[in-house]
This record gives structure tokens, C-alpha cells and sequence, in this order.
């Protein structure tokens, strides 16, 4: 089997809710989301998407994603889509760096892989374990009156998990904690996710205020070494995400004995191989994961899903259903969240096909 073309286009997903608004006063209003699709001399085709969470989250944007493919692409062209260390290395090659580049090719050529041999991608990433992934649902910064009003509407939902939107004004992120806490039930999960907005001394006053309460503290601060200083004054169990980009990232958190619980996100890390090396290294090393990606449609939720549910599921410690936030689906049979849970799916590859004639024509056509 060998790549003959790769297509790629650019999907706009408007988001369900006003918007999503994070640390730092950032927010989006809709998703410039890439998709490709990895054509073999056989026919078969596989998809990929990468998203990026708007320009100013993560070292990545949408155009910077879509010129990097532009460049990888070529290099693939003749290779064996079922080789992914091999198509790794070729990416490499071709770009150094630049991880979010490498995402989609990487999840189009396992998508295409399974497909090749009949099975759904859960197996080649290790076999589904237990009966579906639990999510969380994230709550959009705003008043904590408002937050605290989300909660209900998505409990009705089936989620059982919720991620906080904090990393501003410490003195209303405290509002906003203790709002949201005293409205969950027994058993429920809160997580309140600074991603990287507060500096030290701020993150210090909120975890001291809440020291009582029973929730996880996400992502304080931007650096390791920040984030520790937080770490060794809180009584909570803590969760790092945008500085865990690589197996040796991980490692560091690992030896710094940094966080109960770490993020993986697919496209952070550069695809479904390093991402799965990742995951694989957590299992060994003890640490419960939240696996999901960056942002997306119906492709990234689908990819989740079998990452997700591929994973042990003592090391589970949530999931997200992306399709689920935006207002347009582009594929048939995308995974779907089922009270709050989500399953991989038993058909072949990723599980969905999509609608390419309803995606407009391609931007670029590699061949």
C-alpha cells in the first residue's frame, strides 16, 4: 500500500454556545479547523484534522497548520501509510518541529491503516478497555453565578465531570470555585483550569482560599518550575497539560513528582504514534491521563475516542466529545456522547465517513 494523494481543506465550525472563553480574557467565537485526506493507490482514504484552540493558546494556528502540510505532504507521497514510525520520520524531515503540523497527516495515515485491515483503530492502539470513557464537560469563564447555572444543565446532560474555566482575577476565580463546588453532588469531578493564567503569587492566594474543598487545580502557571511552587503549598491533586508536549516533557513532570494527572493532546504532541507513546510511558510510570486534543470537529472527537478508549482504564481519568460544542458535523456516524460517556466504535479505522462534497473544494491537492 502506498500514499498516491493527499487532499486538504479548510472547515469553519461555529461554536454552539456564544462562545469559549478562557485564562487571560481569551476566547473564540468559532473553529478554523483543517481536514485531511490521505488517498492510497488502492482507493482506501483516511482522515485527519487539527484544530488549534485560536492563535494565542498554543504555539500553533490554522494557516500555520495548512502551510506546514503544504510542506510535509510531498515528502509522504509513495510511502506506506501503515508505517507511521516511518511516516514520522519523513514528516520530521521534511519540518522540524512544529508537532500540530504533523497531527492530521499522522491520524489520516493510522485511519487509513485500520481501515486497510478491517478494524477499528481502538485495536491497533491497544484493544478498547472497559465499556465507554467518562467525559468532562468544560465550563466557559463567566460570572460565577452563571458557571455555577451551567453545571445543572450539563449534569441533565449525563456529564458527571467538570473543567472550570479559572486563571484571571484570583479574587473572582475564588467566587467562581466555590460557586461551582457547592453546587455538585456526591461523586462528582471538578477541575478549575487555569491554563497557565495565574502567575505564582496569584495561584498561591487560590489554593489557599479553597484549600478545604474537594476539587483539582489545572495548569496554575506557564512554566514547571512555577507550577511547583504551587504544587508543594497545595493540599490538592494537580493537573498539567500545556507544558506536557513530549515524552520527555512528561518525563520531567514525572521526576519532579508534579502532577497526579496529565493532559495529552493529540495534535500538542504531533499525532496518534507520539501521543500513544506517551500515554504507554503514563501507564508505566503510574499517572492517570485525560486524553482529547487541542479542539475539533467530528474527526478529532472520533480520534479521541479510540485513543481514549484504547487506554487502560484504571489510568482514565477523562475524555472530551469536541463534536459536541460545535453547530456542524461533517461526517456520517461520528461518535456520539451517551450520558456522558463516549465509545470508540466498532467499524473500521477512525468509524466515520465523511461528507467531502458537502467540505467544498480542496485548498490543496498534493499528487
Amino acid at each position: 500500500m502506498r500514499i498516491r494523494e493527499i487532499r486538504v481543506f479548510a472547515v469553519e465550525l461555529p461554536l454552539l454556545e456564544d462562545r469559549y472563553a478562557w485564562a487571560d480574557g481569551r476566547m473564540v467565537e468559532r473553529f478554523d479547523s483543517t481536514l485531511v485526506a490521505v488517498a492510497s493507490e488502492e482507493g482506501l482514504v483516511g482522515w485527519g484534522e487539527v484544530c488549534p484552540l485560536g492563535p494565542a493558546y498554543l504555539p500553533a494556528h490554522a494557516e500555520g497548520a495548512r502551510a506546514g502540510i503544504a510542506r510535509v505532504a510531498p515528502a509522504l507521497l509513495g510511502c506506506d501509510p501503515r508505517a507511521v514510525d516511518r511516516i514520522q520520520e519523513r514528516m520530521e524531515r521534511a519540518l522540524k518541529g512544529h508537532p500540530f503540523v504533523k497531527s492530521a497527516l499522522d491520524m489520516a495515515c493510522h485511519d487509513l491503516s485500520a481501515r486497510a485491515q478491517g478494524v477499528p483503530l481502538s485495536t491497533l492502539l491497544g484493544g478498547p478497555d472497559g465499556e465507554a470513557v467518562e467525559l468532562y464537560r468544560a465550563i466557559s469563564q463567566d460570572t460565577p453565578e452563571a458557571m455555577a447555572a451551567a453545571v445543572g444543565r450539563w449534569r441533565a446532560e449525563g456529564y458527571r465531570r467538570f473543567q472550570l474555566k479559572v486563571g484571571g482575577d484570583p479574587d473572582l476565580d475564588i467566587e467562581r470555585i466555590r460557586a461551582v463546588r457547592s453546587v455538585l453532588d456526591r461523586g462528582e469531578v471538578l477541575v478549575a483550569d487555569a491554563n497557565t493564567g495565574w502567575l505564582p503569587h496569584e495561584a498561591l492566594r487560590v489554593v489557599r482560599a479553597v484549600r478545604e474543598l474537594d476539587l483539582y487545580i489545572e495548569q496554575p502557571c506557564a512554566s514547571l518550575e512555577e507550577c511547583l511552587i504551587v504544587r508543594r503549598a497545595s493540599d490538592h491533586p494537580m493537573v498539567l497539560d500545556e507544558i506536557v508536549d513530549s515524552p520527555a516533557a512528561l518525563l520531567a513532570v514525572w521526576r519532579a513528582g508534579a502532577a497526579d494527572v496529565v493532559n495529552l493532546k493529540i495534535a500538542k504532541f504531533g499525532g496518534l504514534r507520539p501521543t500513544r507513546l506517551a500515554r504507554d510511558l503514563c501507564v508505566e510510570l503510574g499517572i492517570a491521563m485525560t486524553i482529547e486534543d487541542s479542539w475539533g470537529g467530528d474527526v478529532v472527537t472520533a480520534a479521541i475516542a479510540h485513543l481514549a478508549h484504547s487506554t487502560p482504564e484504571a489510568f482514565r481519568f477523562s475524555s472530551t466529545d469536541f463534536n459536541d460544542y460545535v453547530g456542524r458535523s461533517v461526517a456520517l456516524d461520528p461518535p456520539r456522547r451517551e450520558d456522558g460517556r463516549i465509545r470508540s466504535g466498532t467499524a473500521p479505522g477512525l468509524g466515520l465517513e465523511v461528507e467531502e462534497a458537502a467540505l467544498g473544494p480542496p485548498i490543496l491537492v498534493v499528487r
